[in-house]
């Protein structure tokens, strides 16, 4: 398998698929592409290798995939092992929403809060469509908790929702977010914290 990926300190999308392979146990290729390139040469070196000129790009076989959430559903059948999704009904749905609600939500969140992992942490001034996206992080977070008893969001195990909302808890910690400022009473914070503790996480941030 080869995993065609962005700069590390800024390709949110690249971690969430290449976190999922790491956890999974899989053998990879890594091609890293670096972003922000002049005249066009990040865009050149990118279409030479995924057609939709976007990355990531997961190539295994005559297999090619080139969008993160599809990846990492391909990478839970082909791992099931792995354990990416909840076993029970319930979970998987629930988890499988929170994914999918990262995957296409909280735009003001990604855009006002870009991840870069080389920035200094800092205080950042948010717009109220930020604080909402936010807020409703939070609540998500600390429902699902709740329900399934953590520490994940589907329950025991680390999974694909892990991998969506890992980059949401870079930029909290970029931007200086308290999520007690949000209604949380803790246990979002904490899951954050764990998020980032996790050793797939490290060893991406170390390769920044």
């Amino acid at each position: 398998m080869e995993l065609v990926i962005g700069t590390k300190a800024w390709s949110s999308w690249s971690m969430r698929p290449w976190l999922v392979l790491k956890k999974a146990g899989a053998t990879f290729d890594e091609t890293l592409i670096p972003l922000r390139q002049a005249d066009g040469a990040t865009e050149a070196a990118i279409l030479a290798r995924s057609p939709s000129g976007l990355v990531p790009f997961l190539k295994d076989g005559e297999v090619a995939i080139g969008d993160s959430l599809a990846i990492c559903e391909y990478l839970a059948e082909k791992f099931p092992q792995a354990g990416l999704w909840p076993k029970d009904a319930v979970a998987r749905a629930q988890a499988r929403a929170a994914a999918a609600e990262m995957h296409s939500g909280f735009a003001s969140l990604r855009g006002e809060c870009p991840m870069d992992l080389a920035a200094a942490p800092r205080v950042a001034e948010l717009s109220e469509a930020t604080h909402k996206d936010i807020r409703r992080i939070v609540t998500l977070w600390n429902g699902l908790l709740a329900r399934f008893g953590g520490p994940w969001l589907g329950g025991a195990d680390w999974g694909i929702a892990e991998a969506m909302y890992t980059p949401v808890a870079t930029r909290f910690r970029t931007y200086g977010v308290q999520l007690s400022d949000f209604g949380d009473t803790g246990a979002a914070a904490q899951y954050a914290a764990r998020l980032l503790e996790q050793p797939e996480f490290k060893a991406w941030e170390a390769g920044i």
